[in-house]
């Protein structure tokens, strides 16, 4: 009895160590304009078919009266599309602030939903970023999960984003 919980313990203790860490750093540049708003942002998971799989997060203006914040969330093109339009804001560990100017990260541990569910496979991280008076970007980093050994991918943007680095560790 006792070498079958030890052996349930080590299996149970082996997929949580193989689950992995999932780090996004996203840049948010100053740019010269009259009249500046902080970006309204979406990162999500694709499948290499841009078949949407899971949000990570998605940053818009929570101070709003009446959450009036989410009127303009259909700005993000693309997410709202594939998944937005169903999400009744705000969403715990989903949504949250936009952010101003300067490096941004956001950590996801393997054991967190929805990376937990996540099956072993090719995907993209999405970034989409819509600013009030500005343009939009759209950026898709390739990563394969779970990571077999530490590895960083990057893209850049032209102008609402800057460079966005995604660091896998198993």
């Amino acid at each position: 009895m006792k070498h079958r919980l030890l052996a349930m313990a080590l299996l149970v203790a082996s997929s949580v160590s193989h689950a992995g860490d999932l780090n996004v750093n996203v840049a948010i540049p100053q740019l010269n304009v009259a009249e500046y708003h902080r970006p309204y942002v979406a990162l999500w998971i694709e499948q290499p078919d841009q078949q949407f799989v899971a949000n990570l997060a998605v940053w818009y203006d929570l101070k709003k009266r009446d959450n009036g914040g989410t009127k303009w969330l259909k700005d993000l093109r693309q997410w709202w599309r594939k998944s937005g339009r169903e999400l009744p804001m705000p969403v715990d560990g989903v949504s949250g602030a936009t952010h101003g100017v300067g490096q941004h990260q956001v950590v996801f541990k393997g054991t967190d939903t929805p990376l937990k569910t996540l099956a072993a496979g090719s995907y993209q991280l999405v970034i989409e970023a819509s600013r009030e008076g500005g343009g939009r970007e759209l950026l898709r980093v390739p990563f394969d999960w779970p990571a077999k050994k530490a590895v960083q991918s990057s893209a850049q943007g032209q102008e609402e984003l800057g460079k966005v680095t995604l660091s896998l560790k198993p």
